[in-house]
């Protein structure tokens, strides 16, 4: 019998060392990264797509009807005010004031005859007043074909630069042809156009739009080197777009912007006490944006946050996060909702250093 029970007992120890053998080995949780959400004082630099204008760009056009006779200023030079650039042949003109003049002479002399007359009693004062009435009617036709000459004459009406001629010496003018155009570029309108929910917040931020001062970034890329300042806002909305046009104006002593250029206006939008995370915390899940969160026993919780605006490597959330909360950074590929991990915690400071050092 006592050989029967070692039997037994043999068999079962056998029994239960290979059950021992059997069992998987436990997985070990991962160890990743985490962190928690940091404020502070920052500021996005937001950029708008923009037209650059001259202060003054007008149309050149001929006054009076003739042959262009002379052409001063080549396309694309600089004129001051008053430079001669145009000139009409002035033949007819310099003919019909000289009639005018010698029929304002005579009339001339037959008002102060009349004036003598009057005054010994001869004629009567009626008389003389319509002589007066014939004077100044001839000197006034005097005038008018005088005006007439110096529209034969185009000079600058300010300083600016002259663009592309549209017509070429020895050309028959009519009145009204477009000779050129001149734009004064010493200081440059830029516009811009800003969409209804910016404007609300900037008119927010803003009591007077004045003050706000904005930077351009030209075609090249390159930040133009005098910083502008809004200036007005327009009255209405475009229905289409739902955007509305602001105009900012830029000083612009060494003429390097022109009339036409395109551009963007950068404006700095202040955004106080921002809470900020990485950009890598986050991801994306049919447009929303989530990040995962330690929760209670170390399990992972999927919440939906609102971005406000990304800076660099950080992201300012608007709303979905607490201070406190426990936001994973690292190995969120191999994580899904309700895994629980080893929390690797570090302190936003030495999270954000790290950033920028991968990031170069």
């Amino acid at each position: 019998m006592m050989k029967q029970h070692l039997i037994v007992l043999g068999l079962l120890g056998s029994l239960l060392g290979a059950c021992h053998k059997e069992e998987a080995p436990k997985e070990e949780l991962p160890k990743l990264e985490v962190t928690t959400p940091m404020r502070k004082d920052t500021t996005l630099i937001k950029e708008y797509v923009c037209q650059i204008h001259a202060i003054r760009h007008i149309e050149m056009r001929a006054l009076e009807r003739g042959y262009l006779q002379d052409i001063f200023v080549d396309e694309g030079k600089y004129v001051k005010a008053g430079q001669p650039m145009f000139k009409i042949m002035p033949n007819i003109y310099q003919a019909e004031l000289m009639r005018a003049k010698a029929e304002a002479n005579a009339i001339q002399i037959e008002y102060e005859n009349t004036k003598a007359l009057a005054e010994k009693n001869v004629v009567s004062l009626n008389e003389l007043a319509i002589a007066k009435a014939k004077l100044d009617k001839a000197l006034a036709e005097v005038n008018l074909h005088q005006t007439h000459l110096n529209f034969t004459d185009i000079n600058a009406p300010f300083d600016g630069i002259m663009d592309h001629l549209f017509v070429r010496k020895g050309s028959l003018m009519q009145e009204g042809d477009l000779l050129t155009t001149l734009s004064d570029i010493s200081k440059m309108w830029v516009y811009f156009n800003v969409p209804e929910s910016e404007y609300l917040d900037f008119k927010a931020r803003h009591e007077d739009e004045k003050q706000v001062k904005v930077h351009l970034r030209m075609a090249n890329g390159q930040v133009f080197n005098q910083q502008g300042v809004i200036e007005t806002i327009e009255a209405d909305f475009d229905n289409k777009t739902g955007n509305i046009e602001f105009r900012a104006g830029f000083m612009n002593p060494e003429r390097l912007l022109r009339h036409g250029e395109t551009g963007n206006i950068m404006m700095d939008i202040p955004y106080k006490n921002a809470m900020l995370i990485p950009q890598k915390a986050i991801f994306e899940i049919l447009d929303q944006q989530y990040v995962f969160v330690v929760g209670k026993d170390h399990k992972l919780e999927q919440r939906l946050v609102k971005v406000a605006a990304d800076i660099q490597d950080m992201s300012i959330i608007e709303s979905g996060l607490q201070d406190t909360d426990h936001v994973l950074i690292e190995g969120l590929r191999r994580v899904t909702k309700g895994d629980k991990i080893i929390e690797d915690f570090k302190t936003p400071d030495k999270v954000v250093p790290e950033l920028k050092l991968y990031a170069e």
